[in-house]
């Protein structure tokens, strides 16, 4: 059985890295920028990013900011708005008393798919 040389290896990993077909050495067709871009924000996942900056937006304008001192937006994921709490206390409070008023408030600014449930959790 032949050997490969170590040149063409070198060039066959080359070209690999490169993106390129080792045999033929043609680059593949170019890319535009806007396609480039898309997949980017797609990979960093701005639209959700953008959503959850939004919820604290919103949070911090429409609550009571005695609530708003004391519990924050974490994240949403499937409908559910995760949020951090400062204290033991405070999260009694919140989920006995408030926990209503602030998922109606929410979902009057997001609609009801965008936020279904609530959780808090001290943190």
């Amino acid at each position: 059985m032949p050997q490969k040389s170590k040149s063409s290896a070198r060039r066959a990993v080359l070209a690999q890295w490169r993106g390129i077909d080792a045999e033929t050495e043609q680059l593949p067709p170019a890319r535009g920028a806007g396609d480039l871009v898309a997949k980017v924000l797609a990979d960093l996942k701005m639209d959700t990013r953008r959503g959850e900056v939004e919820i604290v937006k919103v949070w911090n304008s429409l609550l009571d900011p005695v609530i708003v001192a004391h519990a924050q937006p974490a994240g949403l994921r499937r409908g559910t708005l995760f949020v951090n709490v400062d204290s033991s206390a405070w999260l009694s409070e919140i989920v006995r008393y408030r926990r209503k008023e602030i998922l109606d408030r929410l979902q009057h600014s997001f609609g009801k798919d965008a936020i279904c449930k609530l959780s808090f959790r001290v943190g």
